[in-house]
């Protein structure tokens, strides 16, 4: 699988994913956005159970897609703690610049390990697919992705440096 590819189906994925829990949605009485993890979480539970064709594969797979929502959530719940302290630090009219670096440098070690662990489980999933079942979900999730994101919008992975 290209690069491009591989780094399309993550940010997919990704962030249409956490595009369901983000605070527009708030508006609807569900706390922090479950409601959309919940309907993101049995979206793709659906995909996988039309695409994946072991039983027991099935099965795995959804467990590891519930450790990628798991994940997502306590990121975004931990981005949301670290804003939480920068605009604290922003009210104290002393507070010198190494203070918001470090709170920054924290927020953005929090993101690399996250998305380490959850590229780390997006090869786990990939590992329990056959080629063709893993290329036919990856293009049901772009679709779902364009519901979010515009479906005249092709996504194209950032030239390597």
């Amino acid at each position: 699988m290209s690069r491009r590819i591989l780094v399309l189906v993550i940010g997919l994925m990704l962030t249409g994913m956490v595009g369901c829990s983000s605070h527009h949605h708030g508006s609807y009485g569900y706390g922090k956005g479950d409601y959309y993890w919940s309907k993101a979480g049995k979206d793709m539970s659906g995909l996988i159970e039309k695409h994946v064709k072991d039983p027991e594969k099935v099965k795995q797979v959804n467990e590891v897609l519930g450790e990628i929502i798991t994940e997502l959530k306590s990121a975004r719940e931990q981005h949301r703690q670290y804003h939480r302290a920068l605009y604290e630090l922003n009210a104290n009219y002393a507070a010198p610049p190494e203070d918001f670096t470090k709170i920054l440098d924290e927020l953005n070690n929090s993101r690399m390990r996250s998305a380490g662990k959850i590229l780390g489980l997006r090869f786990k999933m990939k590992g329990l697919m056959t080629a063709e079942e893993w290329a036919a979900l990856s293009g049901e999730m772009k679709e779902y992705g364009s519901r979010y994101y515009g479906k005249g919008a092709e996504t194209t992975a950032p030239a390597p440096h």
